[in-house]
C-alpha cells in the first residue's frame, strides 16, 4: 500500500461539548492535545438546525488562540459569511457543494481572506462532484452522516467514496486533507484511514472518552 498523504489528525467538534459552557469544551479539547477544533455552523434550512455564529467564534479565538479552527458552513448562503467568519478566527472555512453558488469564486474569496479552503460532500452527493476543484482545495470534507445532528450512527457506504476521492489524490498527486464527520469513533476512524481518510471529526466519541487525552494519542495511529 502506497505510504499515507498524510499523518493522521482528530478534530474533535465542539457540537458535542456543552453548548452553555463551550469555551471550557474549547479548553477541553487543547488540553487534550487535539491540534484542531471543528465548529459546525448550521443555519436552520441547508439542515435542520441552527447552532452559533460569527461572534461565538471570536469569544472562542480569543479563549483559545492556539487552535486551529477548522469551520464547517452548513449554510444555504455560505458566500454571505466566510467573510464574517474568517474575520472571527478561522483557519480553514469549508462550505458544501450542493448549494447552487459560484464554488470556485467563493473558494478563491476564502484564501484572499487568507484562509484555507475546504468543500463538504453530504451523503447523497457523488464523488464526482468535487472532481473538478481538488486542485484547489486544502481539505474536502465527506459526510459519513446526514448533517444536522451530532450522535448519529456511521454510514459505511461511505468508504467507497473515500476510496475514490483518495485515489484521485495520489493519482494526481494532491495534497488535500481527506477528512470525515459523523459517527467517527475508536471503531470507525480505523475503518475511514483504511479508506485513505487522514482527518477525523469526533464530537460524541472525543467528549464521552474517560480519557481524551488518550483518545487523541490513539487517533493519531489509525
Amino acid at each position: 500500500m502506497p505510504a499515507p498523504v498524510h499523518s493522521s489528525l482528530l478534530a474533535p467538534s465542539i457540537l458535542a461539548g456543552q453548548h452553555i459552557r463551550l469555551a471550557e469544551s474549547a479548553a477541553q479539547v487543547a488540553a487534550a492535545g487535539a491540534p484542531w477544533l471543528h465548529l459546525d455552523i448550521m443555519d436552520g434550512h441547508f439542515v435542520p438546525n441552527l447552532t452559533f455564529g460569527p461572534q461565538m467564534v471570536a469569544e472562542l479565538r480569543r479563549e483559545q488562540p492556539g487552535l486551529f479552527f477548522d469551520v464547517h458552513l452548513m449554510l444555504d448562503n455560505p458566500q454571505d459569511f466566510v467573510e464574517p467568519f474568517a474575520k472571527a478566527g478561522a483557519n480553514l472555512i469549508s462550505f458544501h457543494l450542493e448549494p447552487a453558488i459560484d464554488h470556485r469564486a467563493l473558494l478563491a474569496r476564502v484564501r484572499e481572506l487568507g484562509c484555507q479552503t475546504g468543500l463538504v460532500l453530504n451523503p447523497g452527493s457523488p464523488a464526482e462532484l468535487a472532481e473538478p476543484f481538488l486542485a484547489e482545495i486544502d481539505l474536502l470534507l465527506v459526510m459519513t452522516v446526514q448533517p444536522g445532528f451530532g450522535g448519529q450512527s456511521f454510514r459505511r457506504d461511505m468508504l467507497p467514496k473515500l476510496v475514490q476521492l483518495d485515489t484521485w489524490r495520489r493519482q494526481r498527486e494532491l495534497r488535500f486533507r481527506l477528512e470525515v464527520d459523523g459517527g467517527v469513533d475508536a471503531k470507525t476512524g480505523p475503518e475511514c484511514r483504511a479508506a485513505g481518510a487522514d482527518t477525523f471529526v469526533a464530537g460524541t466519541a472525543f467528549f464521552k472518552a474517560p480519557d481524551r487525552a488518550a483518545f487523541v494519542r490513539e487517533a493519531a495511529a489509525w
